[in-house]
Parts: C-alpha cells; structure tokens; sequence
C-alpha cells in the first residue's frame, strides 16, 4: 500500500505542503540577498532588534539561508523528521511571540509585528494541515551521525576560524590571547554577533566575518544533511530472489535483451503482489534508480511499479527508470512518471545480416584485414570453460580494464565467471601466435538472444579486434543457437541521424553540432557510428521520472550507478577510452 493511501489527502493538505515549502524558499531567498546585499542586510537587521521581529527564519545571513533553503529542500522531499523540526521551532516561535505581544503592549504598537505574526501563524497552521503530506522516513542512523558531525565540524571550523583571525589581526601583537582569537571566532560560527568591546585586542576586516559565516553555513548544511539524509539503501538481493527473478526471466526473458542484468547483486527488488512480475533497483544519491523493463508478465508489471513507487515515496526517494523499453515506458507513464528519450538500443538480426553489396564495403574490408592478420575467435558458453581457464580470462579482463572502477549498471552484470552465469557466452580473440588479445562476453536474453555485457582487449593489439568478433558472432550465431544479438547503447542516435539530413531545421543542426563538440571527450558520436555499420534495428530507450526538477539529481546518481562520477570524487568522463570498457 502506498503512503498516499496510508494517508488519504485532500486539497487543503496539499494546499498547506505547498505553502509551507514556498514560505522557506521565500524566506531562504530574502535571508542570502541580506548577506550579500550588505544595506538591505542591515536594514533587515535593524526590523529584528529591540521591540521589533521578524517573521519565522527571516533574518539576513549565509547561515541562515543555508538552513532555510535545507529545510525547504528536505519537506519538498515529504520528510517527516523535516515537518516535526519546522513544526517545533515555529510553534515555540508562535508561542513566545504571542506572549510577548499580550504582556508587552511596546510590541503591539507596531505594524511589522502583527504581519510577522500572521505569517507565522500562517505557516504553522499550513504545516498542520498539511501533515499528512510529510510521510518519508529518515535513517534511524542519523541522529548519531548528525551530533558526530556537529562535534567533530564544530572543533575544525572553530579552529580555522581562529588561525583566520589569527593571522588577520590587526590589533597590536600580544594584545589577545589565542584562546580569547578562537573564543571570537566560535562565537562568529554561531551566528552570535560579539561585541567589540568583549575583545579590545582583536581586530579584522569585515571579509574575515563574512568567511566565517560561510564556514558557519557549511557547517550547518553538513549537520542538516546527516539528520535528514534518507535510507541509503535496502536489502539487496538474496538467494530465494533470484532464483525467483531467474523463474521470471525463463518464462518472459525474450521480451526485453536488458532483462538479465537485473540480475546485479548490488540491486534491491520488488514483487508484484501476485510475484509475477518484479521491479529492481539500486539507491544512490537519494535516488531509487530502476533498470530497463520490469521483469515478468506485463500484465503484472502495474502491481510491482506501484510498490516500488510507493517504496521510493515512502523513504523520500526521487524514483526513476534508466533504459526503459517504449513498452515499459508506457506502462511506466501511466503511473505519473515523465518519460525523455535518451538513445537508441542496436539490435542484429542474425539471419538478415550480410557483409555483401556496396553498403557494407568498408566493413568488409575491415574484417578481411584483420582476418588476414592471423585472428582468430573461439566462441563457447561460460558454463563450457573450464575453471582453471576462466580465472585466467577474468585476472586478464581485470588487467586490460580500463581504470580501478567496474562500469556499468542497467546494461551491465560486473561479475564476469559467476558460476551461475553459465549460459553466458564468451568471445576469445587470438593472434597469430595464439596469444589471447580481446574478449567480449555476453548475457542470454531468452532463449535466442545475446546482449552485450564486457568488452575488453590488450592495448597493444591491432585496432579492430571488437568489430572482428562481433561479425564473428552474428556469421556463426548457430553455433550458440541464436538469432539476435543486442550490441552498444548509442545516445541521442536520433540527433546525430536526423541532423544530418537534408531539410533539417537550425536548432536540430545546433542540437547536433553542440553533441559533436562534447564527442571529442565522450565519444557520443563514435558510439553511435560504431553501431551503425552493423545496420541494426534501432529501439529507442528511455528514462523516465516524475519530477522534471529531479533531472539533474537523477543525471548524477545514474553517472554513480554507472561508475563515470565516484563520491566523493571528480568524474572520469574525460578519460577518451573509457566507453571500449562500457556496455
């Protein structure tokens, strides 16, 4: 059940979610222009002193910007730790605002306070009513993780705080001691202004305190991700579920060639009520980031999306889909999931594939080349290789690997010689003198299918090897007993075909040219030319989500899940050879 369902709403609670979220993004908005808009930062200042205040949160500062912005960011998210923690402090605001204007006739006397008054009223009540709207939970590790990082942050930032005004001082030397400089420092961390006159040795320039705040807001930022950070993960998946994902892949596994690679240990999965279909998926960066097509009978593909979707919803998770089949996609977008093209899939029709006529003239020059050269290719099913033989292909798959990290998510299985991976097929490529010089293995994708999983070769070999297998494979498919062969995902494949026409209008041809550009790092292009001297059957392939403000945040979690971008780290898309390692 999901939580919509748990907690049924109506109009004005998602009336009330809305403003209570826009009210923080007002106030986050007002608060970071007083800190860098110094005379509208003071004159906000000067409305919250003495027998004047300001409404809940509103006070000028990076500090309080950051945290304003971070709860406003975390009820967006529906988190229910958010909502209890605005509710608190507003209320405690409302409560003593309320009887400091009954007890202090001062305080009525002026206009400003009855609108910060309404306004905070307004925005209490709003999170009041709408409280069935904030149902994700948290981490039960975060508040540990949350007073660590407070501890622990507070001593660095202090500490740099005073070697900042330490060296800054220019106050005469020895006038103040190094505990009385950190003591100036800490108290600037806090956001709790000091007196001058407290510190008659200490003298900065202004930049000092605005670095400080910033230090302060950063502070802030990294206590507040730990205590409202959501689940990271969930059980991944055990023995009993894939043999239970095996079970579904055997009876539907002919509908989608990216099916098998669900079965990645590193994913979690959902099953249909009926435990006819299943959805998995893997949790990064907030994201609950699932793979291509469910598995199993579409018919039951709504049962297993809705309990993933309610799943993702229930923790704070952005959902979202990565390679969805245009069939998957439909079914996907009929649960509220947008749906963006992101490439087209290349698929081979063994049978109708011939290296003949003028078309395939460069590609057959190629292959004879290397043919002539001496290469050789072996093809046999994983299962058939013995072990001793297998760990030497994986030791020398790891070897020609390009880079510490293991690519690929939805398209691919990243345990080459699992055991249970038998009906495998593998490619071995030997020179002249029978030396092993590339491999390309592939996953079943039903009973006569392959799609490709690992591509590897010596750096030192002859250009050409992949290619050369690749036709090897799709000329003797008999020999494995199939009749399609699934090969590289080519991005934007759409762009790069249509701008090229004859007719196609500017901001096509800009489109194009603007991907050209990136292909000389990312190799975008060459890809999709790689693919496209097979003559495949293009299929596109989506990604689908529901919020369009999610892009972004699900762009970047699916460059995690892939292995392009590590964090904490930089992301590696500038390595020019990484995509000969990625399916």
């Amino acid at each position: 059940m999901s939580p919509e369902e748990d907690h049924p709403r109506g109009r004005w609670a998602r009336r009330g979610a809305a403003f209570g979220i826009w009210y923080l993004r007002a106030v986050t908005f007002v608060n970071v222009l007083g800190a860098v808009w110094v005379s509208f930062g003071n004159d906000i200042r000067r409305h919250n002193v003495e027998d004047l205040f300001t409404p809940y949160l509103l006070t000028a500062g990076f500090a309080s910007g950051a945290f304003s912005l971070f709860l406003a960011v975390t009820l967006r998210r529906r988190k229910r730790a958010a909502w209890i923690l605005n509710l608190v402090l507003s209320g405690a605001f409302l409560l003593l605002v309320a009887v400091v204007m009954v007890l202090a006739p001062e305080f009525r006397t002026h206009a400003q306070n009855w609108v910060s008054l309404a306004l905070t009223l307004l925005f209490t009540g709003s999170l009041i009513a709408g409280r069935r709207e904030f149902y994700a939970k948290g981490d039960r590790a975060n508040p540990k993780l949350a007073a660590l990082t407070a501890v622990g942050g507070l001593l660095v930032t202090s500490v740099l705080a005073a070697l900042l005004v330490t060296v800054t001082n220019g106050a005469a030397p020895g006038a103040s001691t190094f505990a009385e400089r950190w003591q100036y420092g800490l108290l600037r961390l806090v956001s709790l202004a000091p007196d001058d006159a407290d510190f008659p040795g200490i003298a900065t320039p202004n930049w000092v305190n605005g670095t400080i705040n910033v230090l302060s807001a950063l502070l802030l930022v990294a206590v507040l991700w730990a205590a409202f950070r959501s689940v990271r993960t969930t059980d991944p998946i055990t023995a009993d579920d894939e043999e239970r994902l095996r079970g579904l892949l055997a009876r539907h596994g002919d509908r989608d060639s990216l099916g098998y690679f669900a079965l990645r240990r590193d994913k979690s999965v959902v099953f249909s009520p009926s435990g006819k279909a299943a959805v998995t998926y893997r949790v990064v960066g907030g994201v609950s980031l699932a793979s291509a097509d469910p598995l199993g009978d579409p018919e039951a593909w709504p049962g297993a999306i809705e309990r993933w979707l309610a799943e993702a919803r229930e923790h704070g998770w952005a959902p979202a889909v990565m390679g969805a089949s245009e069939e998957g996609g439909t079914i996907y977008a009929r649960h509220g999931l947008d749906a963006l093209e992101l490439g087209d899939e290349a698929i081979v029709e063994t049978a109708e594939f011939t290296l003949s006529g003028r078309a395939m003239r460069t590609v057959r020059q190629a292959y004879h080349r290397v043919q002539r050269a001496g290469y050789t290719v072996r093809i046999r099913r994983h299962e058939d290789i013995p072990a001793d033989a297998m760990a030497r292909l994986v030791r020398l798959a790891d070897d020609w690997r390009d880079g510490d990290t293991e690519r690929g998510f939805s398209m691919a299985l990243g345990r080459l010689g699992d055991p249970a991976d038998g009906r495998c097929v593998m490619l071995e490529c030997h020179d002249a003198e029978g030396e092993l010089r590339a491999l390309l293995s592939f996953a079943p994708w039903g009973a006569k299918g392959l799609s490709l999983d690992l591509m590897r070769r010596d750096r030192e070999s002859d250009n050409g090897l992949m290619e050369f297998m690749v036709l090897e494979l799709i000329q003797r498919a008999d020999e494995v007993g199939i009749t399609q062969l699934s090969l590289n995902f080519a991005m934007f494949r759409s762009v790069f075909e249509r701008g090229s026409r004859l007719g196609a209008g500017p901001v096509l041809r800009l489109w194009r040219s603007l991907l050209g550009f990136f292909s000389r790092w990312w190799q975008i292009e060459s890809l999709y030319r790689a693919n496209a001297k097979y003559r495949p059957v293009w299929e596109p392939r989506y990604m689908l989500f529901e919020k369009s403000t999610d892009v972004l945040r699900i762009g970047i979690a699916a460059a995690r899940a892939e292995g392009f971008l590590e964090a904490p780290g930089l992301p590696k898309w500038l390595n020019r050879r990484h995509l000969e390692n990625v399916r």
